[in-house]
């Protein structure tokens, strides 16, 4: 006699849901994260209440549950099926709500708070459904095991394939669609009426079209909400691990942003570039042969810092390989910096640029060129740390000089102020300088060396802003802007980022 095939037994299909919910359910948080963090800026804090309303709200899910009676199997597919749909489409809603509402805090609380309470009731209805199969002791000790494993594979996917792969888009909707499809195998293989299996099915098979149909359209759909965040059309938009690249074009207007912050215009970043380069180079003990260039990666200052004959070798440090990669080998970017990203005496070192100096042993540079984003994540705030500036004091030549992009004194004048504190409290000679650069107003600047600084020499020919007569100017400050008493930035406050966000909030609010 020949034995017929068995369905697969409903505790080992529903021992998968387990991991799969978890894995699933951290990466909807982590989406969340990444999208606030994006939008708003300041990583921690964003994170931070995102993991709490979701904890909570799993807590909430989780008492909930008790009231939750019947077919529990067909309740917790019902409950799969929802979290899919809300989990699956929160990308979309979240960059919606950011674009064309004012209410986008409230919209990420609710979101994250609702996929929050539908994972925290699952796993109590997953317990109850398998407390038939196993010992209590048993079946809590593999429930728990998987839901941390769940977790863990979401710590990887997320970061290493979902979001350089797929994006924030593309990622929602396909957790959904496991999500989904977990909700259809679970209503496929267990017990029950038929018109209950056939009506779950069908609700299985309904979330699988609207996410999987959606997610078909995704890329036209993210260009689409983009493209509204954005005053001119977007050229070009890369994820890549570390951040969200987009270059913007309107005639010859070039912009690029990170993270949805202005980085440079063409129309105007050689008022930046020269006031941040030119102005260090000049001034240190003999004509710069080595020189280090931290973040820049778009290339700009390494065009200003080849202006000089004497440069024999340059080390750029900057994370994110796409980022050089893409200023090096786009025509139209590399045109910008005039090929100097392929330049010969360029050294491209992708790595966090903290790490790189606290382990750098070898040449002393004549000149540093310190060229971050705005402080306003507790990542890029350990960059503007008197123990990062400490470290670049110990990788300096005597007689070097360097510069440091330091936000706007106008806009954020106490964040300014801690810069030029927290670069002085180092042990190093600080002279401020400003500039008013028509892209993002009145712009601050930070010229440190370690011995006094000598008699300017003259500029490079080719400058179309700085000259000899405009440059003492740079160093004069009108009572509203010049530097404040300030705390100094250290690893273990990070008042920076506090005193920036506070600054640019209440600018946001006027």
């Amino acid at each position: 006699m020949i034995a017929r095939p068995t369905a697969p037994p409903i505790a080992r299909v529903l021992f998968l849901s387990v991991f799969l919910i978890a894995t699933c359910g951290l990466i909807y948080e982590l989406i969340a994260g990444a999208i606030s963090s994006y939008l708003l800026g300041d990583t921690i804090t964003w994170f931070s209440l995102i993991i709490g309303v979701y904890l909570s709200a799993m807590g909430v899910g989780s008492y909930l549950s008790k009231h939750v009676e019947g077919n529990l199997v067909a309740r917790f597919v019902e409950v799969e099926l929802a979290v899919a749909l809300l989990g699956g489409f929160e990308g979309p809603l979240l960059y919606a709500g950011f674009a064309y509402t004012p209410n986008f805090r409230p919209i990420l609380f609710i979101i994250v708070g609702l996929i929050g309470m539908g994972v925290g009731l699952e796993l109590p209805l997953l317990v109850r459904i398998l407390e038939r199969e196993a010992s209590l002791k048993d079946l809590l000790a593999r429930v728990l095991f998987l839901d941390y494993i769940g977790a863990l594979a979401a710590s990887l996917l997320f970061p290493l394939f979902l979001l350089p792969r797929l994006g924030l888009f593309q990622s929602s909707l396909t957790v959904g669609l496991v999500n989904a499809a977990v909700g259809l195998w679970t209503a496929s293989v267990f017990q029950a009426p038929p018109r209950v299996k056939t009506r779950l099915r069908v609700l299985s098979l309904i979330a699988i079209a609207l996410l999987g149909g959606t997610l078909l359209f995704a890329r036209t759909l993210e260009e689409r909400i983009e493209a509204d965040l954005f005053a001119d059309p977007i050229a070009l938009r890369v994820q890549s691990p570390y951040q969200r690249i987009v270059v913007t074009r309107r005639d010859a207007d070039l912009r690029l942003y990170i993270d949805g912050a202005l980085q440079f215009s063409a129309l105007d970043e050689h008022r930046y570039h020269e006031a941040l380069v030119q102005v260090p180079l000049a001034h240190t003990a003999t004509p710069p042969r080595r020189v280090l260039v931290m973040g820049g990666g778009d290339g700009l200052a390494l065009r200003e810092v080849f202006r000089h004959d004497s440069v024999e070798a340059v080390t750029l440090v900057d994370l994110d390989p796409e980022m050089t990669r893409l200023f090096r080998d786009r025509p139209e970017l590399a045109t910008l910096n005039g090929g100097s990203l392929a330049d010969p005496r360029v050294t491209v070192v992708n790595e966090d640029a903290f790490v790189w100096l606290r382990t750098y042993d070898g040449p002393r540079f004549d000149a540093a060129i310190i060229d971050f984003p705005d402080p306003n994540n507790h990542g890029l705030g350990k960059l503007y740390s008197r123990q990062f500036y400490a470290m670049l004091r110990r990788s300096l030549a005597e007689g070097a000089t360097f510069s440091v992009q330091s936000t706007s004194p106008l806009f954020s004048r106490r964040a300014w102020s801690c810069i030029v504190e927290t670069v002085g409290a180092a042990g190093l000679l600080v002279r401020p300088y400003h500039t008013y650069i028509p892209s993002f107003g009145e712009w601050g600047f930070v010229l440190g060396s370690k011995n006094p600084l000598p008699a300017p020499r003259e500029f490079p020919a080719g400058l179309r802003f700085l000259n000899a007569e405009l440059l003492p100017t740079l160093f004069t400050f009108p009572s509203d802007i010049a530097p404040l008493p300030s705390e100094v930035n250290r690893l273990d406050n990070q008042v920076l980022v506090r005193l920036y966000e506070e600054e640019w909030a209440e600018l946001r609010v006027r």
